[in-house]
């Protein structure tokens, strides 16, 4: 390479990097408070998947009834972020997510009350519905707080809370049962929320009218061109490929994480032979790794767009790797070793998290901001549908074979095949044209 081109190109770098420097970070601490809405969001719907086999054996559940409960859940949460995403989009952000945080944080304690199927079910739906709204709101905040440039990174980032979250619940939620009951773990769990709420109510406004933000920093944010700010409907958002192609692969991957999240713990237990206070560990590695796919999978796409690589090849191939990452979950299931499998599920965690950073990303990349909850809000909505498909699939499998098969070779094929849906509607991921 011409020596005088490699030392304009690093003098290029350099100053690109103290302009950056000069724009201010304030944010990430936005970002920051997504990545703990969500953690809160997570540790909140991981409670009864810790405790399955206590409530079984408390209550005297059986593996349909347990399927049932996660199908009310799915069920609430199609409907409320179809709904969420509308509201989010009308009414803002900050007073929307302040809102549903008190809705499913007190649905979370709520629990806590439950002695029979049916008042679990109540309290499952509940927080279904409200919880329903973290990603609409997480997603807009980022369209009206990042530029393109880094939106994948900082969706991975606070997509990384629904691991740590994950991480959280196993170490902590068996402690609380142990020494203080099962009640105690619903109780604690969504208390958690009005310490988040403080802090949004806080720091949160648009960067318009945030008094922390700079002026180089909003014009960093505001660097992409500004489309005109009009009300779209779901009508307009309907006939186009880059609506189906969002909502189809939430409908094939969503459902995948559910399964993660409701029934990894009981495999654990199952499959391997670990009690309550010991699957505390595999859970924590699962979910750390899952981490590093979450934030790894946005810096991948971000890294390859700094490159010049174009928004639709550095989407695509990111998710392409994600998706022959999770392929080893279809042998998981067969291996004897419990530190084997669970590193084949967190391998498969975190290509899940990768894909989904990027996948939510599509949205921003495709449509304009004051649509971009609504899209989510569909997307969220097929993904649960999914999700209520896969409790009862997961349900009724188990309890007439007692094998974890099925699931584990829809977990290990579903990436591709969502790959392939989105390339077969948008081959180029062009903006949608939105009359």
């Amino acid at each position: 390479m011409d020596p005088a081109a490699t030392s304009a190109s690093s003098a290029s770098t350099s100053v690109a990097a103290k302009a950056l420097s000069r724009v201010g970070h304030f944010r990430w601490f936005i970002c920051a408070l997504l990545l703990f809405g969500v953690t809160k969001n997570y540790m909140d719907r991981q409670v009864l998947g810790v405790l399955k086999t206590t409530l079984q054996h408390d209550l005297g559940w059986n593996e349909i009834d347990y399927g049932n409960l996660v199908f009310a859940f799915q069920a609430a949460y199609a409907v409320g972020i179809l709904l969420m995403g509308r509201l989010i989009d009308r009414i803002g952000t900050r007073l929307g997510y302040a809102a549903t945080m008190v809705f499913w944080s007190l649905a979370s304690m709520g629990h806590a009350f439950c002695g029979s199927l049916m008042s679990f079910v109540f309290a499952r739906s509940a927080l279904g519905l409200g919880e329903s709204a973290v990603f609409p709101a997480s997603i807009k905040s980022v369209a009206e707080w990042f530029p393109k440039k880094e939106r994948a990174l900082a969706t991975g980032i606070f997509n990384a809370g629904s691991n740590l979250g994950a991480m959280i619940t196993p170490l902590v939620v068996p402690w609380i049962t142990i020494h203080w009951g099962w009640r105690w773990a619903f109780v604690i769990m969504g208390a958690l929320g009005f310490v988040w709420l403080i802090l949004w109510l806080l720091l949160y406004r648009k960067p318009e009218e945030h008094p922390r933000l700079s002026k180089e920093e909003l014009d960093y944010i505001r660097s992409d061109p500004q489309p005109p700010m009009v009300k779209i409907s779901w009508a307009r958002l309907i006939p186009h490929r880059q609506t189906w192609a969002f909502i189809v692969a939430k409908f094939m991957t969503d459902p995948i994480w559910w399964f993660y999240l409701f029934w990894v713990p009981d495999f654990l237990q199952r499959r391997h032979g670990l009690a309550l206070m010991k699957i505390g560990v595999p859970l924590v590695v699962i979910y750390m790794i899952s981490d590093i796919g979450s934030v790894g999978g946005g810096w991948l796409s971000s890294w390859l767009i700094a490159r010049g690589r174009s928004i639709n090849v550095a989407r695509k191939t990111t998710m392409l790797v994600c998706a022959f990452c999770a392929v080893p979950m279809i042998f998981g299931f067969h291996l004897q070793s419990t530190w084997a499998a669970v590193l084949v599920i967190a391998l498969a965690a975190a290509a899940h998290q990768g894909f989904s950073a990027n996948l939510f990303t599509l949205t921003s990349d495709m449509f304009p901001a004051q649509a971009v909850g609504s899209i989510v809000g569909m997307g969220g909505m097929a993904g649960a549908i999914g999700g209520m498909l896969i409790a009862e699939i997961v349900g009724y499998t188990l309890q007439w074979t007692g094998s974890y098969m099925v699931p584990f070779l829809m977990a290990g094929l579903a990436y591709l095949l969502a790959l392939a849906a989105i390339q077969l509607l948008v081959p180029r991921l062009e903006p949608a044209k939105i009359q």
